[in-house]
């Protein structure tokens, strides 16, 4: 992108006109991360809730040295919990393992369910196995999404000693939550109860669980082909 671009790019962020500065912040899509993240920087603590979380959200698919730590202290000391939820979520984007131990710590210590279920889901997307007993804590929550957040993340983690855990949830009156467990027995193509569970979901009685449940078995049976 030429320099002249990246000016007119600072101007927008500048502008008094939110909607300037979300359209700023949507062209800097395809500039390099080094030259991004200063012009991000520039609307972090913007006074409108949506810029802010559209640049919390820059951040995390603009890596640089600096990604993490801004992310990391806006999740811990942000007095908005919607942005510290933004903030846990970009973190998993940032796919930095160092983000696991601040990721654990809002999951256990931030009042919130949503930053909670954020956090969760980011720990998953770190797909590192450490995030197990907490994740099997989440799915005893009382909260549906993050049932859902941990169901899905002990797939992406390729937790399958706790296939067990999360096939209680197989009869679950929340059909989004079936779907979520649909997806997450996927990545258990080699264990026997992971498949059969599919199998039953793929007659599930919501077309989308069904649907779901249905498309990652035909995945399975291609990889055996």
């Amino acid at each position: 992108m030429s320099q002249v671009d990246l000016k007119e790019i600072e101007r927008k962020l500048e502008s008094s006109n939110s909607k300037d500065r979300l359209l700023a912040l949507a062209a800097l899509k395809d500039v390099p991360a080094e030259e991004a993240v200063p012009l991000i920087k520039k609307v972090l603590y913007d006074e409108m809730l949506p810029v802010r979380s559209m640049a919390i959200f820059a951040l995390g698919v603009k890596k640089t040295e600096e990604s993490l730590p801004i992310l990391v202290s806006l999740l811990e000391t942000d007095p908005d919990y919607g942005i510290r939820a933004d903030a846990a979520g970009a973190l998993g984007y940032l796919n930095d393992i160092r983000a696991f131990e601040p990721l654990a710590r809002a999951f256990y210590e931030d009042t919130q369910w949503l930053v909670r279920f954020s956090a969760a889901v980011s720990l998953g997307n770190l797909g590192d196995r450490r995030a197990k007993n907490l994740l099997l804590e989440a799915l005893r929550s009382e909260e549906p999404v993050l049932q859902q957040a941990a169901i899905a993340a002990l797939g992406e983690i390729k937790a399958e000693d706790c296939v067990n855990d999360i096939l209680e949830f197989a009869a679950s009156p929340d059909w989004l939550t079936r779907q979520r467990l649909a997806e997450s027995l996927s990545n258990f193509p080699d264990n026997e109860k992971a498949v059969s569970a599919l199998q039953f979901l793929a007659k599930d009685s919501h077309p989308q669980v069904a649907q779901t449940a249905s498309y990652y078995l035909q995945q399975i049976k291609k990889t055996e082909a």
